[in-house]
This record gives C-alpha cells, structure tokens and sequence, in this order.
C-alpha cells in the first residue's frame, strides 16, 4: 500500500541513484540528478517533497510548493521501473489531498510535456483543467509544455 511521507537525505541519495528512465521518458531524467528537483525544491521554504513509499521502497516523490495567492505548484517522479502501471494515478491523489490539507490552497497547477499524452489523459481525468501552453527551458533545450490546474472544488466536489 502506497502513503506519502516527508523525504529524508537517505531518500535523496537513493533517488538519485535510480537507473535512468526508459527510453519513452528518458528526456525526464534530469529531474533525478543532481540540480534536479530534489535539489531545486529542497531550498524552496514553502515546499513539501513527499516520498511514495510502497512497503519500504522508494516508488517516487512528488512535491508541493506553495506559493502566495492560495496557488500550489505539483511535481511527480516515478522509479524508472514503476513508469506505465497506474502508480502515478495513486501518487497524484494522495499528492493532491496533502496540498488541498492546507486550507489556504485553492488552486494546485502543474505543467506537463505535450509528448506526454498519458499524463495529460490523466489528469484530465482527475479534473484538471487546461489552462494554456508555454515553452520552458530544460537543459539548454526548448521545451513545449500544456499548464493545468486543479481547484480545491474540483478535487472535491460541489462540498469543498
């Protein structure tokens, strides 16, 4: 059963000592290595990274950042070798549910790849609504992502 726990130092030194990702996600890699995510976030006051632990192993980390205005920013990684089998349905969830915990947050936002349909499959059907495109640099290189977001009455119905 997966839950979210909070990272330690030993989570970050296993995480970057992941395999890289499969080729259909290879261009994600960065995001475990060093000057990734874990070392971007870590510095952020306001931001959680939670790890996915699945009966004692790492199954993948996603973060919280909190932002001013009631605004959450969500990121996700998965284990190379959990990529494509529904974990990442189970990761947001529970990812979403710790963000919308703090009663300030209305709005948790994300971007995603648009060669990454799945994800964006996803979590449209987790109610994320499209709310436009941009361009971010990742390594040197251009690249084109869709922005979503979610709010708190989404998540949770017409009772938030």
């Amino acid at each position: 059963m997966i839950f979210l726990r909070h990272i330690t130092q030993d989570d970050i030194a296993a995480i970057k000592g992941w395999p890289p990702y499969p080729a259909e996600f290879n261009d994600l890699d960065y995001a475990l290595r060093d000057r990734g995510w874990l070392d971007e976030y870590s510095q952020k006051p306001d931001a959680d990274i939670l790890i996915a632990d699945d009966e004692g192993t790492i199954a993948g980390f996603s973060i919280i950042a909190r932002e001013p205005g009631g605004i959450a920013e969500f990121r996700i990684a998965l284990h190379p070798e959990r990529c494509g089998r529904g974990l990442g349905r189970t990761v947001t969830y529970l990812s979403l549910m710790h963000g919308f915990s703090d009663t300030t947050t209305g709005t948790i936002r994300l971007i995603v790849r648009k060669n990454n349909p799945r994800a964006k499959g996803l979590y449209e059907e987790m109610h994320f609504r499209n709310t436009g495109e941009c361009i971010e640099e990742i390594q040197g290189n251009p690249v084109e992502f869709h922005r979503m977001e979610i709010t708190r009455v989404a998540f949770y119905g017409a009772d938030a």
